[in-house]
């Protein structure tokens, strides 16, 4: 449920209070009180919902960025091919790279799952797995780090 900070009125107004006498249980709501129930009943034109964001994300950057998120959520990506991804999805590179960029990921941390997921799927020496890695779009020293950290 989304949260929606709004003035004494409007959430008033928002519950039914104004106009009404009030429940014997109902309680009065603070000035700036975070409200999180009963807002849908007022019309989309008196509560604006409150963008996750700064205000100056436009929508495409702020899906971006939430894709992004998920997408690191489930699977290790390199910054090169989370970009890629996010651009086969429909995104302009430069709204992908922007998405990827706000995640302020740990590339190292990325290359070392991606190095202990190709592991535990199939054996690689080395080199191959280096080679793998930098084929997925992490740098030479990212890849050398994951495996590394995977023990190879």
């Amino acid at each position: 449920m989304k949260k929606v900070l709004v003035s004494v009125s409007t959430a008033f107004l928002a519950v039914g209070l104004i106009g009404a006498a009030a429940p014997a249980q109902a309680q009065p709501i603070a000035a700036h009180t975070v409200v999180t129930s009963a807002v849908t009943t007022v019309s989309k034109s008196v509560v604006a919902p409150v963008s996750y964001s700064a205000a100056s994300e436009s929508v495409a950057q702020q899906n971006a960025r939430r894709m992004a998120a998920s997408y690191l959520k489930t699977m290790p990506f390199s910054r090169k091919g989370l970009i890629h991804q996010l651009v086969y999805e429909g995104f302009s590179t430069k709204i992908a790279t922007y998405g990827v960029d706000k995640q302020h990921a740990n590339w190292n941390t990325q290359a070392a799952r991606m190095a202990a997921s190709y592991l535990n799927t199939m054996p690689f020496s080395r080199q191959g797995l280096i080679d793998q890695l930098e084929f997925e779009g992490f740098t030479p020293a990212q890849a050398r780090y994951g495996v590394k950290k995977v023990g190879l």
